[in-house]
């Protein structure tokens, strides 16, 4: 910034921006802070500012008018003022904005994390449930105070004090990981001190499947005791391997009869994606025995309240016992669809779609039950190798 004594002749002639510049600002050599800001624009004014410092240290810039509005003489008058007011005025102490990383994770789970959870998580209440816990131990420290071990001693003491399960340990840490993954992502802290923490990995999945005599009996009590409807419901799960909730959530409009295809909307499927399932002659069957079709929205409804299925608890429990089998969960209905599928020789590619599994890996518990096939498999390999013996002979 060129410092310039301000005569008549360089107001009249020198508040000129040089070629090639878009702008230049020319301060009064007597009238520390007070600039002419020029600008190369055919339109533009040469116009006063008075540059001031903030209670930071920083600069900040007070508009004056143009040098058409305001003389030399009144540009200095006025400048002079506002330094005398600026230099009065009550000073504010200024503390430094916090860093990112000083937030306690309380206030990060609370502010940040529950709102993004909210929006993308149907099991966000279960993260709500898994954060006492671990609020209770670590809510007050700051992001970058949590410490890894100690995160795994609270991770051993869930066991071995509070004695849950391996399994349940596991999800707290799992939780606690994917805040901090949070965090990083946002850049409130510049590692996860968590990422790639070891777990107890106990394998507690419990997988039920119907026998051949169970799978009777269960069928012939479904389609005979029909109060209220819950065993159309329970024998549509049985033929199509879907979940409870997407079932429930079912409308005739995802439904296409001709095609044989039943559309799970995103917003009712688990991984969040719409997809297509199959409807075998079974499936199709227990739509044409609904009552719903052309009298409501949802394909299954209790026909006492003439609402939507929320739950079938007891209706399950009354139904399961009545068939003499016992310790069957509703989500086994789905196992026991998938153990269709793979000991009827249908490939685990096959299984996976069908059930939307987004990870392969999650197929893969049902990969034990292809014995069948796999031992098919195996005498195709041994067929070839006794050809020759069979030749020979």
């Amino acid at each position: 910034m060129p410092v310039v004594n301000f005569t008549p002749a360089f107001m009249a002639k020198g508040l000129i921006v040089p070629p090639g510049k878009a702008k230049i600002e020319y301060s009064v050599a007597d009238e520390p802070g007070l600039f002419v800001e020029c600008r190369a624009s055919a339109r533009a004014i040469p116009t006063w500012y008075l540059r001031l410092k903030n209670a930071k240290g920083t600069n900040t810039y007070r508009k004056l008018g143009t040098v058409r509005e305001v003389s030399l003489v009144q540009a200095k008058r006025t400048a002079r003022q506002l330094k005398v007011e600026h230099a009065n005025a009550p000073k504010v102490e200024v503390m430094p904005e916090p860093l990112k990383s000083d937030m306690t994770l309380d206030k990060f789970v609370t502010d940040y994390v529950n709102p993004h959870n909210k929006m993308r998580k149907r099991s966000h209440w279960r993260d709500l449930q898994l954060f006492r816990r671990i609020s209770a131990q670590f809510g007050h420290l700051k992001l970058n105070e949590i410490k890894r071990h100690d995160v795994q001693q609270f991770h051993n003491d869930l066991v071995k004090v509070e004695e849950l399960a391996p399994a349940t340990a596991d999800h707290h840490v799992v939780y606690f990981r994917r805040i901090l993954s949070l965090a990083l992502q946002w850049e409130y802290v510049e590692k996860n001190v968590l990422a790639n923490i070891p777990l107890m990995k106990v394998d507690n999945k419990v997988e039920r499947y119907l026998s051949d005599d169970e799978v009777k009996r269960l069928v012939d009590v479904l389609t005979t005791d029909l109060a209220f409807g819950a065993s159309y419901l329970l024998l549509y799960l049985l033929s199509t391997g879907a979940r409870l909730n997407e079932a429930m959530q079912a409308k005739w409009d995802q439904v296409d009869l001709e095609k044989g295809i039943w559309r799970i909307p995103a917003t009712n499927s688990k991984s969040k994606k719409t997809r297509s399932v199959p409807l075998n002659d079974s499936a199709i069957w227990v739509l044409g025995q609904l009552w719903t079709k052309g009298k409501h929205e949802y394909l299954f409804v209790n026909e006492a309240t003439k609402k939507p299925w929320v739950t079938i608890t007891r209706a399950w429990y009354r139904l399961r016992a009545k068939a003499g089998i016992e310790n069957l969960r509703v989500h086994d209905l789905r196992h026991s669809f998938a153990s269709f599928l793979v000991n009827g020789g249908r490939s685990l590619y096959e299984v996976q779609q069908i059930l939307g599994h987004s990870d392969p890996k999650v197929t893969m518990r049902y990969a034990h039950l292809s014995t069948k096939a796999l031992q098919d498999a195996a005498n195709t390999a041994s067929m070839i190798v006794k050809k020759p013996e069979l030749q020979a002979a």
